[in-house]
């Protein structure tokens, strides 16, 4: 008799009875991949300890505070995490293989271990490997256990007897339970590990860590398919070939989801960088046509980051346009914006836009400054080394205020910049800090006319 099958989507989890060539779910093209029917059932708990019955309360009964939160001993990941680590949290680290996620968990133990029982369970070395791991990143807490295990019964077990405070698995897709006939790192057994780690870490408040490694379009079974099942989703980015790692939260249960972190890759492992709007300007041409300061904000961080951009003839009847670290459709929507509204034919020419740093800047804030320096590149004119912009563009040629921008003009005059062009509507009551000159403008050709 042959054996029923389930497709399941690797990019959001999404079950299927037969095969299709899009996800009815979230409409990703050749992400369903088949697994028995059997394996894709309801998973059995590998936490063999019988939990009381639970009674409801009232939200007034139930005891608060600061205390059900501990730091990491990182002040970049507290930030990400709302301030620190939640007891009893289930937190997915994901990333693509090699970005840092294993470093960064091994580092935190360093902290943890002063006051906390920490188990790291890793599936990928040996205790030996882990060992020589640990000396090179100078981690060696006297109150870190390890153990190497793919079995989630023999680890979930062995969690029971040794009752860590912090548990870490290093990675999820390398676990398998035994009454799941899929091959580890399938999505049936990934889905069910996931889930009994879950159950491990409410009934008895073991604050969870889980490593899941992703590709760059996130199709690997993991972080996508298990996002629903966690309380926190962390994402490691950036360029293997760079030294610099952002942290960011796409959830946060306990948290603001606009939070970021920033890390320097070091030959001892993860720094911290407190001051990444200096970090992300240092190198910055002097003199350059092309080039303009942002200023947008990533949760309550004020960040600075140099936009650059090209504009030349092109060659083709269609003009290309190459983006990165900006929306594509918003440059050409600016761009147009530019011919319309500001006297630039922009019409018969390339455009190219990057984003120092690797950074995606993403709110309204960033439009002006990638306006001056599309129309500074155009006129091959340079914008003053010492003055930034902050607005939003709109379709008639209008600047727009943006949020927090007291906020922004400390950060401005912070790291040494003289003048700011901002918008003319919604600043009337601004003070500015003493030395920072505020040039408030209408539209883009008031603004383009001041710089340059």
């Amino acid at each position: 008799m042959k054996s029923k099958t389930i497709f399941f989507c690797t990019n959001c989890g999404n079950e299927s009875p037969r095969w299709l060539g899009q996800c009815p779910a979230c409409g990703a093209w050749n992400t369903l991949q088949e697994q028995p029917a059997a394996s894709a059932g309801p998973a059995k708990s590998a936490v063999k300890t019988a939990a009381p019955q639970s009674r409801a309360k009232k939200l007034c009964e139930i005891e608060g505070g600061d205390e059900i939160r501990f730091s990491t001993g990182m002040d970049e990941l507290d930030r990400v995490l709302g301030g620190g680590a939640v007891r009893g949290s289930l937190v997915l680290v994901g990333g693509a293989p090699g970005i840092g996620k294993s470093t960064l968990l091994l580092q935190i133990c360093q902290y943890v271990c002063r006051s906390q029982n920490v188990l790291y369970v890793s599936g990928e070395e040996s205790e030996k490997q882990l060992k020589m791991r640990a000396q090179r990143l100078m981690v060696d807490p006297e109150n870190l256990q390890v153990l190497s295990e793919t079995n989630l019964d023999s680890i979930v077990q062995t969690a029971l007897d040794l009752r860590p405070e912090v548990l870490i698995i290093d990675s999820i897709q390398t676990l398998y339970l035994q009454e799941n006939q899929s091959p580890p790192g399938s999505i049936s057994q990934v889905k069910d590990c996931t889930m009994n780690l879950m159950q491990l870490s409410k009934q008895h408040g073991f604050t969870v860590f889980v490593v899941g490694h992703i590709n760059k379009e996130g199709s690997i079974a993991g972080p996508k398919v298990l996002e629903h099942m966690v309380d926190c989703v962390l994402y490691f980015e950036g360029d293997r070939n760079t030294s610099y790692r952002i942290l960011r939260a796409a959830k946060n249960r306990f948290g603001s989801t606009n939070e970021m972190g920033v890390f320097e890759m070091t030959d001892t492992g993860l720094e911290q960088v407190p001051n990444p709007s200096e970090t992300l300007l240092a190198g910055r041409p002097h003199g350059a046509p092309g080039t303009c300061v942002a200023c947008v904000m990533e949760g309550t961080r004020p960040l600075l980051a140099e936009v650059q951009a090209l504009v030349t003839k092109s060659g083709y009847a269609a003009p290309r346009r190459t983006c990165d670290g900006f929306d594509l459709n918003r440059a050409n929507l600016l761009m147009a914006v530019l011919e319309k509204r500001g006297g630039l034919p922009l019409g018969g020419f390339d455009g190219y836009i990057n984003v120092i740093g690797g950074l995606t800047l993403d709110e309204p804030g960033a439009d002006l400054p990638v306006v001056l320096a599309i129309a500074s590149s155009y006129r091959d004119k340079p914008i003053a080394d010492d003055l930034t912009a902050i607005g939003e563009v709109g379709l008639t040629g209008e600047i727009r205020s943006v949020n927090n921008l007291q906020q922004r003009l400390q950060e401005i005059f912070r790291l040494g910049f003289k003048k700011c062009i901002i918008p003319r509507h919604g600043t009337a009551g601004l003070l500015a800090p003493e030395g920072l000159e505020l040039l408030r403008v209408r539209n883009i050709r008031e603004a383009i006319e001041i710089a340059l």
